[in-house]
């Protein structure tokens, strides 16, 4: 899979606040609420971008209409410290009118391209993610190089990675998923690694974690939107399975499989001359895998660790 796009913050429930800025959050909004955005991933891009008192404002607009009782939150990028701040106030107080919200956080922050990390938003919003942003979140979906940033920790070995889920889950989030990782696969360098985890709290108060790998097919093509189809779905499958981290995994990442791969076919089809696909070309077939997303045939199978 890709780097993950840039895209905004966006609440979701039984309706939602618009996303900022305005760019590839239209993947989540397909899997979740079944609008659109406007398609982004390209050289230009116009618009404006909502700051931290029009998010407050916009919150207090449902709040005077009574409208303010949400079942799940996503959150996904943003690059001002403020903003992100304000995005914790209204989860608070989300939580407030409605003690079982999910609040799913993709924190994105950076990625690891030819063995250097590094990130493309402004550094201070690190500690607002892990001072405020992670303890608040249910679930978060961090790729290898976010979730040492937020750890402090390096990851070389499965162990290693298990070992930062847990500090990870310490910090307040029930379910981990390390989206993508530079760990070697046994079946060669064409697969990538993902790594889950989950606590599961039992009515007599004992915690169980459930801990998973999937191994991946790589695609060779750079696609917008897949982290925000990822947290989508992966939202949209624990919703379904709560309590079974590997079906709701297993789900989500064979959607994602099927989309991809329908993208890239439909793609090809559209070069001219046996070119690279332009962005254009290689928008996500949303819409004509609706039915993969919404009942995906099993491709890839989930190992329980």
């Amino acid at each position: 899979m890709a780097p993950r796009s840039t895209c905004g913050a966006q609440l979701q429930g039984a309706s939602c606040l618009p996303p900022a800025p305005w760019r590839s959050h239209s993947r989540s909004f397909f899997v979740l609420a079944e609008c659109r955005t406007l398609p982004t991933g390209y050289a230009h891009w116009k618009g404006q971008v909502l700051n931290s008192d029009e998010l407050h404002e916009l919150y207090e607009g449902l709040q005077l209409n009574g409208v303010n009782k949400y079942d799940y939150v996503l959150t996904g990028y943003t690059r001002d410290k403020s903003f992100l701040a304000s995005v914790v106030d209204i989860v608070q107080e989300l939580k407030k009118q409605n003690s079982k919200l999910v609040y799913v956080c993709d924190p994105v922050m950076g990625d690891e391209w030819n063995g250097q990390g590094s990130m493309y938003v402004p550094e201070d919003l690190l500690p607002v993610y892990k001072e405020k942003v992670v303890p608040l979140a249910d679930i978060i979906t961090p790729n290898q190089f976010e979730a040492e940033l937020l750890s402090g920790r390096k990851i070389q070995s499965q162990e290693e990675a298990l070992s930062v889920m847990d500090e990870l889950h310490a910090m307040g989030p029930d379910t981990v998923v390390i989206t993508s990782s530079n760990l070697p696969s046994p079946r060669g360098s064409d697969y990538l690694i993902a790594l889950g985890s989950q606590r599961i709290r039992n009515p007599d108060g004992s915690v169980v974690t459930e801990r998973i790998r999937m191994e991946m097919h790589k695609v060779d093509a750079v696609f917008v939107g897949t982290g925000d189809l990822f947290a989508a779905m992966l939202l949209a499958w624990t919703h379904r399975h709560p309590s079974n981290l590997k079906v709701a995994c297993e789900k989500t990442v064979s959607a994602m499989h099927h989309v991809l791969q329908r993208t890239i076919r439909c793609a090809k089809a559209q070069a001219v001359g046996g070119l690279k696909p332009s962005p254009a070309q290689l928008e996500l077939r949303m819409v004509q895998s609706k039915k993969d997303i919404e009942n995906p045939e099993i491709v890839v199978q989930a190992t329980v660790l």
